[in-house]
C-alpha cells in the first residue's frame, strides 16, 4: 500500500484513540496523521508511533491534502464536515449513522461484502457496532444455508455510549459500594448493578432506533431485504465488549457440527465452544482483541432448522475502529 495522509475527526473520544492504536498495530502506511476536533480540544497532544501530535480544530478547511478521514464524532458532525472533506478529495470512512442508509454510501463490513467498497462515492459507512458483530457471525451460516430470521438479544457495554459513560459506571460503581446516591449523567437510570433495556430512543412502533438499526443495516449488508430480524438491546454495566444472543432459522438445514467447521475457517471469527470445559465468549475476554468470539452453538429445539449462538465482540475494536481501518485498508 502507498502511504496515505490520514485525518481522524473525534480523536479525543474513545473511538478516536482506539483509531490510533489500530493504525500502528496494523502498521498502517501513515504518510501524515491529522489529529482533529472541537476547539476545546485544540493543543491537546496524543501519541501516534512515538510523536506526540496536538489536536487540530476542525473545520471545513481541514482536509486539504488528506486521503482518507476517519470520522467518529457523531451524526451531527458528520452531516455538517463530511461533504466538505469529500470535496477536498478525501474519502470518508464515518463511523456514525449519519449516511449508513443512504442508497449510495456502501455499508461495509471488509470480512462480509468488501465488493460493495468500489460503489461509493466519497463516503463509506462503518455499519452500528451491534450490527458488525452480528453479521460477523451470521454470514458464515447465510451463505450456506441461508438465514431467513434473526431474532437477537444484545448485552451492550458502557463503551458504546462513550468514553464519559465509561466513566460513570467505574464513578457509580463506586457510588453504590459506599452506599452514596447515583445520579445518573450519561443514562436515564443508574447503571452500576442494573441492566437497562434501552439504547437510543424510542421509535412509534415501540422499537428504539438502536434495535431498528440492526434490522435495517443487516439487510443491507447481507443483502437480503426481506429478512426477517427483530431485537432487544440492552445496557449492562461492562466496559468494554458487547455481547449477543442470537436465534435464527435457515431455509437449509445445518448441522451445529458444519457451523463449527465454517466459523474455524471464517475471517476475524474465533470459535470458542467448550461447554464441557466451561469454555463460551465472554466479554472478559473479547477485550482488546479484534475477532469476534462465537460460542454456544446449538440446535434450537423449539423450532426447525434453527441455531442458537452467543456472540462476543470488542465494540471499540471490530465494532468501530477496528473496521474502519479495515475499510481503510480495503481503499
Amino acid at each position: 500500500m502507498s502511504e496515505k495522509s490520514i485525518a481522524i475527526v473525534g480523536a479525543t473520544g474513545a473511538v478516536g484513540a482506539e483509531f490510533l492504536k489500530v493504525l500502528e498495530d496494523r502498521n498502517f502506511p501513515v504518510k501524515e496523521i491529522r489529529l482533529l476536533a472541537s476547539a476545546r480540544s485544540v493543543g491537546k497532544k496524543l501519541r501516534f508511533r512515538g510523536k506526540e501530535i496536538a489536536v487540530e480544530e476542525l473545520t471545513k478547511d481541514s482536509f486539504r491534502g488528506i486521503d482518507i478521514a476517519l470520522f467518529s464524532a457523531g451524526a451531527g458532525r458528520s452531516l455538517e464536515f463530511a461533504p466538505a472533506a469529500v470535496a477536498a478529495g478525501a474519502i470518508v470512512v464515518d463511523n456514525s449513522s449519519a449516511f449508513r442508509m443512504h442508497d449510495e454510501v456502501p455499508l461495509i463490513v471488509p470480512e462480509v461484502n468488501p465488493e460493495q467498497i468500489r460503489k461509493h462515492q466519497g463516503i463509506i459507512a462503518n455499519p452500528n457496532c451491534s450490527t458488525i458483530q452480528m453479521v460477523m457471525a451470521v454470514h458464515p451460516i447465510h451463505k450456506e444455508a441461508n438465514v431467513e430470521r434473526i431474532s437477537v438479544a444484545t448485552y451492550q457495554a458502557t463503551s458504546g455510549a462513550g468514553a464519559a459513560a465509561m466513566q460513570e459506571l467505574i464513578d457509580s460503581t463506586k457510588q453504590a459500594l459506599a452506599g452514596e446516591k447515583i445520579t445518573p449523567k450519561q443514562f436515564v437510570h443508574p447503571i452500576a448493578f442494573n441492566l437497562i433495556p434501552h439504547i437510543d430512543v424510542f421509535q412509534p412502533n415501540g422499537y428504539t432506533k438502536e434495535e431498528m438499526k440492526m434490522v435495517f443495516e443487516t439487510r443491507k449488508i447481507l443483502g437480503a431485504p426481506e429478512m426477517k430480524i427483530t431485537a432487544t438491546c440492552v445496557r449492562i454495566p461492562t466496559l468494554r465488549a458487547h455481547s449477543e444472543a442470537i436465534n435464527l432459522r435457515t431455509t437449509r438445514k445445518i448441522s451445529v457440527e458444519r457451523v463449527r467447521e465454517l466459523y474455524a475457517k471464517a475471517p476475524g471469527v474465533r470459535l470458542v465452544d467448550d461447554p464441557a470445559h466451561n469454555l463460551y465468549p465472554m466479554p472478559i475476554d473479547a477485550t482488546g482483541q479484534y475477532d469476534t468470539l462465537v460460542g454456544r452453538i446449538r440446535e434450537d429445539v423449539s423450532q426447525e432448522n434453527g441455531l442458537d449462538i452467543f456472540c462476543v465482540a470488542d465494540q471499540l475494536l471490530k465494532g468501530a475502529a477496528l473496521n474502519a481501518v479495515q475499510i481503510a485498508e480495503l481503499l
